[in-house]
């Protein structure tokens, strides 16, 4: 089976848009935005302000995370007593 032009072989293909739920609320001079589907908070100085910024925490929360420096694979052996 070949790999998809846009397949990574990650199973990331081609983004897709998703929509969440916000929810908003004023705390002194800062509005709150939290994602009601994802454990995600952002705030602002202003509701367009905090959801933008919701917005762009969210496309960070569902980001993969990539490695800036390679890991080096060892095995360790050890002995074990039986019970």
């Amino acid at each position: 089976m070949g790999l998809a032009a846009d397949d990574d072989g990650l199973g990331l293909g081609e983004p897709m848009k998703q929509k969440f739920t916000a929810s908003i609320l004023q705390e002194d001079e800062w509005f709150v935005a939290q994602c009601i589907e994802v454990d995600v908070a952002s705030q602002g100085s202003t509701e367009d302000e905090a959801l933008e910024n919701l917005r762009d925490a969210l496309e960070l929360h569902f980001t993969p995370p990539v490695a800036s420096v390679s890991p080096h694979i060892r095995s360790v052996e050890i002995e074990v007593k039986a019970a």
